[in-house]
């Protein structure tokens, strides 16, 4: 059997479900430790569906502006963003059936106040993957890699919330019970999932790849 190419991605802040979608489908997820940060994507920012509306909750870094790589970016902590995205989160998700289980995992890494957006993004993508019980092997770059390796699949920037994540043909919407409102919103951060739906979190993810995802 021939093997599967690695997956090479950035690392999102409790990113969407189609960035899960796609880790599922890899043998190994390569996370790009060289590349330079790039604002307004979900790097530092996600979305989850509040009792109104959608809300976006963001990150606040210092000098995102400039040529600097993902990993050397520091948390601004002078903005109150931990209490603002946590009470965002408890009244989003604090009657969903499974935010008692979880929100205390979620709760401890916050409260490290880690000083790198990477470690924080890290800690965050680790702990997911533990509660949806996937199987995903973890790797670095030592470089910043081109996108001429035919043993890489560059997924890098790809899944971005300027682009609809059907475009990507990565990810299909599978409804599940959501907390808020009548219409079903897809995509969100994996929180609104794993909250919503706890074990079966994994399953509701394999049913979302694309038939055409071939990885």
């Amino acid at each position: 059997m021939k093997e599967k190419p690695a997956i090479l991605v950035e690392l999102q802040y409790l990113p969407p479900l189609e960035y899960f979608v796609l880790l599922a489908a890899g043998r190994l997820v390569l996370l790009d430790a060289h590349e330079h940060y790039v604002k307004q994507t979900y790097r530092n920012r996600c979305y989850i569906k509040g009792p109104h509306q959608l809300e976006k909750l963001t990150v606040p870094v210092k000098g995102g502006g400039k040529k600097v790589k993902t990993s050397h970016i520091a948390i601004d902590y002078r903005q109150k963003w931990v209490q603002q995205h946590w009470r965002a989160l408890q009244a989003a998700y604090g009657k969903a059936p499974f935010f008692e289980h979880y929100a205390p995992y979620f709760e401890d890494i916050y409260k490290k106040e880690p000083a790198q957006l990477w470690e924080l993004n890290y800690e965050l993508l680790t702990l997911c993957l533990k509660l949806l019980q996937m199987e995903t092997t973890l790797g670095f770059t030592d470089s910043y890699l081109d996108n001429t390796n035919p043993a890489v699949l560059d997924y890098r920037t790809r899944i971005n919330p300027k682009k609809g994540p059907l475009a990507n043909k990565i990810y299909r919407p599978v409804p599940y019970n959501q907390i808020f409102g009548k219409d079903f919103a897809y995509n969100l951060s994996i929180v609104d999932l794993l909250f919503c739906e706890g074990p079966s979190a994994n399953l509701i993810l394999h049913k979302s790849a694309d038939l055409s995802l071939n990885i």
